[in-house]
């Protein structure tokens, strides 16, 4: 993921030349990664049961189910930004693909 300015807290975990995996944590409801655009293929397994909201470009906002352990999948080009809408905090694992 390229560089991004939210509340959130991003750890990266593992950097080599095929992946960079790195641990998001949202202490709480409304903290966000920041608007950005993924550069790479990435997975995301979340290590939570809840919902992110997701905003897209022009203003288009949805709600994501997650459930704990259950992966996903995405293209590069992906352009969001992604915020806790739980009243809890919450963390997932992201894998980029390089």
């Amino acid at each position: 993921m390229c560089e991004a300015t939210g509340t959130a807290t991003g750890t990266v975990l593992i950097e080599n030349e095929t992946v960079r995996v790195t641990e998001w944590h949202f202490a709480r409801e409304g903290d966000n990664t920041g608007w950005h655009r993924h550069e790479f293929d990435y997975v995301v397994v979340p290590l939570f049961d809840g919902q992110l909201r997701i905003e897209a470009p022009r203003g288009q906002m949805s709600l994501a189910d997650l459930r704990n352990g259950v992966p996903y999948y995405r293209n590069a080009g992906v352009e969001h930004d992604v915020i806790n809408a739980n009243p809890f905090p919450c963390r997932f694992i992201e894998v980029e693909i390089l």
